[in-house]
């Protein structure tokens, strides 16, 4: 398998995936703006959210993935499959059980994360938590299927489930929000309705894939066989690799849970701020460390079950190669270039030029950290697939103090810009630390040439920041918002001529971008 090639593929349709999701928030920025109802979905949504990165694509993946691709690797397809029944029914259940507390306790939930909230915002995210909640439990399934999938090379639907689900919020949002008043509802509860039908699409597509390659997990409905699921061998190690896991990927969620404290108290419209900044920073996230991280985790614990050393050595160099050559001329274009960019997707309807600033100053945080971000999605299932969870545990622990830390000394100065430059600062730290402690255990050595390379990357992304920086500042990027059409145009031929500069740059340096697609696993 051609690993660029199998990377290229996730990243494409990460790329539809993201794309819709930035028409997304371009149509709830359009219709809601920043305000107490837009802070109050957001609120509600990440609830379930969050508890999709902890246990879904966290701690559950983590665990998951490695172990199905050994037991496939070592047991074979029959053992396999036995795996993943079991697996399949104890998450169902667990999820079951999940979704009903969650929907007794969203009042709770939402002063856990959100206690500025008050009035009409606070009533209107308890509401949409609790019919948003068993959001969860089906886009877990969504990733236990995506697990299985993954491990059988199988990278297309997993990938491109995610556009359902911004499918489906675009839809109720321009189409099904209208009649909401009619029936004594706010308009933006269209959108809760809009995120139930995109999970239920983005179960049902798994079905028929997985039927495909004959892994359909048959999930014991019966309670009276969950202790025969539970009794399964690869369940209670499952189970012993998901504690410590679990440990590590809750660092972040608490993180975010704790910003988001606070952006509820910096002002109304804060939460959305960060939201809006989110959905572009996601955006080189997904389309690098996201792709590599999927094509990566799997390889990498195959080559450490078949104690291939080398190969795992390699396959760290290259995707860390292929980190720093895309991920820094993006972190610069979050830089310089941010305003220009929330503008022309944002600036439009109910999202005025003060949403645009703070929406820019808090996504040039994230740019700080950007290299950080994507690097750890490569760094820590280096550490996983040697099943090695309190080292990344450890990390994110020190992650998570750092940036509280900086949140001390930067919110009460930068308001919402200090949220995301604590975050920035603190991934940074987080990849440097992960870099060192694979250094540490001989798990990875840097192949020759190293310097040189990252000398050319950074004079490439110097040149190509160069020109994003006169782009915006001899623009005046929100008055072109009169022109709205002609001002998109003037973004995309900025982009345009940034990667021409930046990749013809490489090339002149002597970079031959030909060796990433020559790796294979």
């Amino acid at each position: 398998m051609n690993l660029l090639r199998a990377a290229s593929i996730v990243s494409l349709l990460t790329l539809v995936s993201r794309i819709t999701g930035l028409v997304r928030e371009q149509m709830v920025a359009s219709l809601f703006g920043a305000n107490a109802m837009t802070d109050a979905f957001n609120v509600a949504f990440r609830i379930p959210n969050l508890l999709r990165r902890l246990f879904a694509e966290g701690a559950f993946s983590q665990a998951f993935v490695p172990l199905l691709a050994t037991t496939r690797a070592e047991r074979g397809d029959e053992a396999t499959q036995a795996l993943i029944d079991a697996a399949a029914t104890l998450l169902a259940w667990a999820l079951l059980a999940t979704c009903a507390l969650g929907i007794f306790a969203a009042p709770a939930l939402v002063w856990l994360l959100a206690s500025g909230m008050e009035g009409e915002g606070h009533d209107a995210a308890v509401v949409m938590t609790r019919f948003m909640f068993p959001y969860i439990g089906l886009i877990s399934m969504v990733s236990l299927a995506a697990g299985v999938l993954n491990t059988w090379k199988k990278f297309v639907v997993p990938a491109a489930t995610p556009v359902l689900l911004n499918l489906s919020w675009i839809a109720a949002g321009w189409w099904l929000s209208p009649y909401m008043p009619g029936w004594g509802l706010p308009p933006i509860y269209a959108l809760a309705v809009g995120v139930m039908i995109g999970g239920v699409l983005q179960l049902a597509v798994q079905v028929p894939a997985l039927m495909r390659i004959g892994r359909l997990p048959r999930i014991a409905l019966n309670p009276r066989r969950l202790k025969t699921a539970w009794q399964h061998e690869g369940v209670r190690n499952l189970v012993r690799r998901m504690g410590p896991a679990v440990l590590g990927v809750s660092v972040a969620p608490v993180s975010l849970m704790i910003n988001s404290q606070i952006a509820s108290h910096i002002a109304v419209g804060a939460m959305s701020w960060l939201t809006y900044a989110d959905r572009l920073m996601e955006l080189p996230t997904a389309l690098l460390g996201i792709a590599l991280s999927v094509v990566l985790t799997a390889q990498l614990a195959a080559a450490q079950g078949r104690g291939d050393t080398a190969a795992y050595s390699a396959l760290l160099d290259w995707g860390l190669r292929l980190v720093l050559l895309l991920a820094l001329p993006c972190a610069v274009a979050l830089l310089v270039f941010a305003q220009p960019m929330v503008a022309v997707l944002y600036h439009r309807g109910a999202f005025q030029a003060a949403d645009v600033q703070n929406t820019t100053l808090a996504l040039m945080g994230y740019g700080v950290g950007l290299l950080g971000i994507i690097a750890v999605k490569v760094l820590a299932p280096a550490f996983y697939a040697r099943q090695d969870y309190r080292t990344p545990l450890r990390i994110s622990v020190i992650s998570l103090v750092v940036t509280q830390g900086l949140n001390l000394l930067f919110v009460p100065r930068l308001g919402i810009a200090g949220l995301t430059l604590s975050i920035g600062v603190a991934a940074l730290l987080n990849a440097l630390l992960l870099f060192r402690g694979l250094r540490k255990l001989g798990g990875y050595s840097a192949q020759a040439g190293w310097t040189g390379f990252a000398l050319r990357i950074v004079i490439g992304s110097a040149l190509m920041g160069g020109l994003m920086w006169a782009a915006a500042h001899y623009l005046d990027w929100i008055a072109l918002g009169a022109t709205d059409g002609l001002r998109a145009l003037y973004l995309a031929g900025v982009l345009v001529a940034s990667a021409i500069v930046y990749f013809a740059a490489l090339l002149l340096l002597g970079i031959n971008l030909r060796q990433f697609a020559k790796r294979t696993a």
